[in-house]
């Protein structure tokens, strides 16, 4: 029988990504980033649903294009390569906090583990408003 799971999903997201900085988990509740995670789960969940995703097991590649405001820098490539990648994994491995807040989204994940990714890339645009657009894909294994 032939897998025909999605190997590839990129989706858009107004505003900005949730930037990962700090030792306190940006699932915490009342965190400062909350609005730009709930965001990029909802982005996250309503591409995969309209696609039937699942999420991915084996090695992946993370792609982020920020679209912002000529000489409206917001933060390093790391610190929201960080942040998107975080928000996008499987959540069950941050137990230790409560997610409950989170309700129905803390079931969005695109790939299990951040261990998975094996390439990223981050690239920045120009535009009128801040955006960004994601893609989560397998990366072929190679025999």
């Amino acid at each position: 029988m032939q897998d025909t799971r999605a190997l590839a999903l990129t989706f858009e997201v107004s505003g900005l990504p949730p930037v990962k900085t700090e030792a306190l988990s940006i699932f915490a509740a009342g965190h400062r980033q909350a609005t730009r995670v709930r965001a990029l789960l909802q982005a996250a969940c309503d591409a995969a649903q309209r696609t039937g995703w699942t999420p991915l097991p084996g090695p992946i590649e993370v792609d982020l294009v920020l679209r912002s405001p000529p000489g409206h820098r917001t933060s390093d490539a790391s610190s929201l390569l960080g942040g998107v990648c975080a928000v996008l994994q499987d959540k069950k491995r941050v137990a230790n906090i409560g997610l409950a807040h989170l309700g129905v989204l803390v079931d969005v994940a695109l790939y299990d583990d951040d261990r998975q990714i094996r390439r990223l890339s981050y690239m920045e645009e120009p535009a009128e408003d801040f955006s960004y657009q994601v893609r989560v894909a397998a990366v072929p294994t190679v025999v």
